[in-house]
C-alpha cells in the first residue's frame, strides 16, 4: 500500500514519520503525568462499571495504542470516562445478575460491539449522527449522570450497604441508614475527597487522584484501615489479562447491541467536544469520520484486553496539554506506564481504600454536574431548558439509555413541531431601495394597496402544507382593502415536495375564483425543479414567474398602474 494511502487510514503514521526528535522530551513528561492522573481514575471507573479494579488498567492501554495511530488530534486521550462507564453498568448488570465473571464477558462483548459500530459509523461517513445530541440533552444527560454517579457512590464512602435501586429510591434508604454510618470510612472518604477539592484550588496541575491514591494506601499502612474495617481494593492480579472470547446468550444479543448503539453516540460526541476544544486551541483540523474509526479501534482494543468502552477523557487530555505534550506519542507513553504499573505496582494497590475510590468518583462527577449550563438556559431559552431537564430526569429515573431516547424523542417532537409552524412574514419595500423586508419588523417599509407579499419561511413540505394553506387563506382574508394579486415571496423556501406543490395548484384555483391572482417570485432551482418536473411552473405561466420579489411587484405594478419600482 503506498506510504499517503496507509497515511490516510493511520494519520498518527504522518506524525511519526515526521516526528521532531525535540519534542520527546515534552511527550514524556505529558505522558508520565497523564498516566499519574489515568491509573487511579481507571481503578476508580471500574469500580464505576460493575468490574474488579484491574479491568480499569486493562481498558486504558490498547486504546491509547490505537488512537496515537488512528486518531487524528495530537492531544486527544483515549480512558476510560464516567459516562460510558455508567452506560456500561447500566447495561450490563441488569444481564449478569451479580455474576462477576458474566459481568466480564458480557462487557467485553459490548465494548467489541460499541467498537465495530463506530468502525461502521466512520466508514459511512455517519458523523452527522452526533448532531441529534443537541447540548441541551447532552448539558441534562451529563447532569443526570453525574448526580447517579454521586448516588452509587454513597454507600461506599458511608460505609453503608445499600441495595441497587433507582436514584430517588436509593438516596431515600440512605438516609433512612445514615444512623448506620462506619465512621472510619466517611473519615477516610472525607479526607480524601478534601484534598482532592484543596489540590484542584491551590495546585490544578498536581495530579490530584496519584497524590490522594498514594495518601490512601500509605494511611491505610500505617493506621491499619482494614483492621479497623474499612474496606479496601484487594488484590490485582499483576501482569496483562490472558485473551479470552466472550460468551453471549441468545436473549442477550438485543440489549448489548441496543447499549452499543448507545455507547457508540455518546461516547463518540463526548470525544469530538474535547477533540475540537483542544484541536481549535492548537490550530489544527479534525476529521470527525476518522475519529469514529479511531474510537472504535480503541473500544475493540479495550474489548481484547476485558476492558470495557472508553471515550475521550476530558480531565487527562487536559494534562496532556497543559504539560505540554505534543504528539500522540504521549499516548503511547501513557499506554507504557499502566503496564509497568500492572506488573511492578499490584501490591501496594491492593492496599487503596474504598471510600478513597468513592471520593474520587464523586469529586469526577462534580466536575460533570453543570449547574450554571442549566441556569443559563432557563434565562435564555425556556424550551431547551425543559429539553436538559427532561435528559437529567430521564437518567435518574428511567436509566442512563432510556432517558438518552426519551429526551431525542423530546428533541425530534419540538423540531417537528416548529418545521410544522414556521415562522412567516407579510413584506414592504424599504424606502428608498430594492430590498423588501418584514412589515412588523419595520414598520416604515411600504406597501402597495390590492397587493399581497407573503413569504413563508421554510420548506414547503407533507407535514407543514395545510399550515402553509391557512396562513394564506388568513393573510388574504386579513388584507384592507381586498387583494388583486398575490405574490408568494420563495426566497427562503428551499425545497417544495410533490404535497406542497398540490397544495400551491389548489390554492391558485380557490384564489383565481375570488379574483385573486397568484404570482410566485425568488423561486430557488430546487424549487423551480420541482415546477418544471410536475408540470406547475407550465400550468402557473412564465409571466406568473419571477427571479426577485422586486421584479414580480415591478410587472404587477406596471399592469395596474403603468408605473414601476425606480
Amino acid at each position: 500500500m503506498p506510504p499517503k494511502r496507509l497515511e490516510t487510514i493511520f494519520p498518527g503514521l504522518t506524525v511519526l514519520r515526521h516526528y521532531d526528535p525535540s519534542w520527546f522530551r515534552q511527550d514524556l513528561l505529558a505522558g508520565v503525568s497523564v498516566a499519574a492522573v489515568a491509573v487511579p481514575i481507571a481503578i476508580a471507573y471500574a469500580q464505576l462499571a460493575g468490574l474488579p479494579a484491574a479491568h480499569g488498567l486493562y481498558a486504558s492501554i490498547l486504546p491509547l495504542v490505537a488512537y496515537a495511530f488512528l486518531g487524528s488530534s495530537r492531544q486527544l486521550i483515549m480512558a476510560p470516562d464516567a459516562a460510558t462507564c455508567a452506560i456500561v453498568a447500566a447495561t450490563v448488570m441488569p444481564l449478569a445478575a451479580g455474576d462477576a465473571a458474566r459481568s466480564v464477558s458480557l462487557t467485553m462483548a459490548l465494548t467489541l460491539m460499541t467498537g465495530v459500530f463506530c468502525i461502521l459509523c466512520g466508514v459511512l461517513r455517519l458523523g452527522f449522527l452526533t448532531n441529534f445530541l443537541a447540548r441541551p440533552i447532552l448539558l441534562g444527560y451529563l447532569n443526570g449522570i453525574a448526580l447517579s454517579i454521586i448516588s452509587g457512590q454513597l454507600a461506599r464512602f458511608f460505609g453503608l450497604t445499600l441495595e441497587p435501586a433507582g436514584f430517588f429510591r436509593l438516596v431515600a434508604r440512605f438516609v433512612s441508614r445514615l444512623g448506620q454510618t462506619h465512621l472510619p470510612t466517611l473519615l477516610v472518604g472525607l479526607a480524601v475527597f478534601a484534598l482532592l477539592r484543596a489540590l484542584k484550588r491551590l495546585s490544578p496541575k498536581v495530579p490530584a487522584p496519584l497524590v490522594a491514591v498514594a495518601a490512601a494506601i500509605v494511611a491505610a499502612w500505617a493506621f491499619d484501615l482494614g483492621g479497623r474495617g474499612v474496606a479496601l481494593l484487594g488484590t490485582i492480579p499483576p501482569g496483562l489479562p490472558a485473551l479470552m472470547i466472550p460468551a453471549i446468550h441468545e436473549n442477550e444479543w438485543v440489549p448489548l447491541a441496543l447499549g452499543g448503539v448507545g455507547l457508540a453516540l455518546i461516547s463518540f460526541n463526548s470525544a469530538m467536544v474535547t477533540a475540537r476544544g483542544f484541536a481549535i486551541k492548537n490550530r489544527y483540523e479534525i476529521d470527525s469520520n476518522q475519529e469514529f474509526v479511531a474510537l472504535g479501534a480503541a473500544d475493540i482494543g479495550a474489548g481484547l484486553l476485558q476492558g470495557f468502552a472508553v471515550s475521550g477523557a476530558d480531565s487527562r487530555t487536559a494534562v496532556n496539554d497543559s504539560v505540554g505534550g505534543k504528539s500522540q506519542v504521549t499516548s503511547l507513553v501513557t499506554a507504557a506506564v499502566i503496564v509497568l504499573v500492572l506488573v511492578f505496582l499490584t501490591v501496594p494497590l491492593a492496599l487503596l481504600p474504598i471510600p478513597a475510590l468513592a471520593a474520587i468518583l464523586m469529586n469526577s462527577a462534580l466536575g460533570l454536574f453543570d449547574f450554571e449550563g442549566m441556569a443559563r438556559l432557563w434565562r435564555i431559552h425556556r424550551q431547551e431548558f425543559y429539553l436538559g431537564l427532561i435528559a437529567l430526569l430521564g437518567v435518574i429515573t428511567v436509566g442512563v439509555l432510556p432517558g438518552v431516547v426519551v429526551a431525542v424523542g423530546v428533541a425530534l417532537i419540538q423540531i417537528l413541531a416548529r418545521a410544522s409552524y414556521p415562522h412567516d412574514a407579510i413584506l414592504g419595500r424599504i424606502p428608498g431601495g430594492r430590498a423588501f423586508s418584514n412589515i412588523a419588523d419595520h414598520p416604515q417599509a411600504e406597501t402597495f394597496p390590492g397587493l399581497v407579499i407573503y413569504r413563508f419561511d421554510s420548506a414547503l413540505l407533507f407535514f407543514n402544507a395545510d399550515y402553509f394553506k391557512s396562513r394564506v387563506r388568513a393573510v388574504v382574508a386579513e388584507a384592507a382593502p381586498a387583494p388583486r394579486h398575490l405574490v408568494i415571496s420563495a426566497e427562503t423556501m428551499p425545497v417544495v415536495d410533490t404535497t406542497g406543490i398540490g397544495v400551491l395548484a389548489e390554492l391558485i384555483d380557490e384564489l383565481s375564483d375570488r379574483g385573486i391572482v397568484v404570482t410566485i417570485a425568488a423561486a430557488k432551482g430546487a424549487v423551480r425543479m420541482m415546477f418544471d418536473r410536475t408540470g406547475f411552473g407550465a400550468r402557473l405561466g412564465a409571466d406568473r414567474l419571477h427571479p426577485t420579489v422586486a421584479a414580480a411587484v415591478d410587472a404587477l405594478l406596471g399592469e395596474k398602474a403603468g408605473a414601476r419600482i425606480s
